[in-house]
């Protein structure tokens, strides 16, 4: 007679296990402590409490000021919108990454849009996120004179508001410490200068981003003040901000419109409020051929630019890691917090990495 094949149970044994606690406090109808639960429901007190954590932060179960644990009615999917600065911009593109990946390991559904460079397209997607009734709304837009308009749409809907970069009225700010972010990299620059061209500097160039206004354009003047406090001598005029609004194509055209009006045998610090900015100089100075007397440095570490540093002697010495992996994580936990009533700090810095040169090619070999 054949062997009857016994049926296999596809099982996951830690689902099964908060499933048993789910039902455990179904059945209680009472707040009831970990000690009880772990008691009767036989599963090891570590799992049971970090089941319990995890019920809790996704809103299935509450637990009282004096520890016990009761099932709760269950809310309604919290709902972020997200409008992103741009698709076509490797850094936006990366908080977005971190964002949506944050948002479904919480629980969170998160409606994204493409503000796309553009003031009007952010404040068509300020309104649709208004239309379609999100709870809270994270915006990264890059232009600074439509913040308020975009901030009274939200705000007049009641709805909270958090502002990547750009201060927004009535949000909370999330973002970098844009004079600390820039000094740092003039710090490098000056560096640079001092060990390789014995302190000769013919010209800085901030690369700027004019339209996201004075706070993100604290970059660059925390880069002349960093570049400053090393080469104390270097003349005021010295300094020249030139409009690159944070776009390849944009800086390396007034890169190149600036070498055309002088010496080839200039040196020039390039200080740039992004890392798409620094590409854009890359390659007015690789065109110019200046590669010798041009240093450069950008802001966000996006993978073109790491790529680039791994060539010997290319221009782009460093970039300023703002931890685009890590915008997602907090954004969640503080949107979160707004909306369950907790008091948040008004500016909620991101922590940064200088990478340079050399440390991208020390970790090849």
């Amino acid at each position: 007679m054949a062997q009857q094949k016994i049926k296999r149970l596809y099982l996951i044994p830690i689902l099964s296990k908060a499933l048993d606690i789910l039902e455990l406090l179904e059945e209680e109808k009472r707040p009831i402590t970990l000690e009880a639960i772990y008691q009767r429901s036989q599963i090891s007190k570590t799992s049971v409490y970090r089941i319990l954590k995890t019920f809790v932060h996704r809103g299935y179960v509450a637990q009282s000021p004096d520890g016990s644990y009761r099932l709760v009615s269950r809310p309604k999917k919290i709902r972020f919108g997200f409008a992103g600065q741009s698709a076509e911009m490797p850094f936006s593109e990366a908080v977005t990454t971190s964002l949506r990946t944050a948002a479904a390991a919480s629980g969170v559904e998160l409606l994204v849009r493409d503000n796309r460079y553009d003031a009007d397209t952010a404040i068509k997607n300020a309104r649709e996120f208004v239309a379609e009734g999100v709870d809270l709304v994270i915006e990264f837009q890059i232009e600074e004179h439509v913040a308020p308009t975009i901030a009274h749409i939200i705000s007049r809907a009641g709805i909270p508001l958090i502002a990547i970069d750009i201060p927004h009225p009535h949000a909370c700010y999330f973002g970098v410490d844009n004079f600390q972010v820039g000094f740092e990299a003039g710090e490098l620059l000056a560096q640079h200068a001092i060990s390789r061209w014995k302190k000769k500097v013919d010209w800085v160039i901030g690369l700027d981003v004019a339209e996201a206004g004075g706070f993100v354009q604290s970059r660059i003047t925390g880069a002349f003040e960093g570049i400053r406090s090393l080469l104390p001598d270097l003349p005021q005029e010295a300094l020249i901000r030139l409009d690159g609004r944070g776009m390849r194509e944009t800086s390396a055209r007034v890169v190149a419109d600036f070498f055309k009006r002088h010496q080839r045998t200039d040196r020039i610090l390039i200080a740039a409020a992004t890392d798409t900015s620094a590409l854009g100089a890359l390659q007015a100075t690789l065109d110019a051929q200046r590669e010798k007397n041009v240093a450069i440095v950008g802001q966000d570490c996006i993978p073109e630019v790491l790529e680039e540093m791994k060539k010997p002697q290319s221009p782009i010495i460093a970039s300023v890691s703002h931890e685009a992996h890590s915008y997602g994580p907090r954004l969640v936990q503080l949107g979160v917090a707004i909306l369950r009533g907790h008091t948040v700090p008004p500016y909620n810095w991101v922590q940064h990495r200088i990478i340079t040169a050399k440390m991208v090619q020390e970790q090849e070999e």
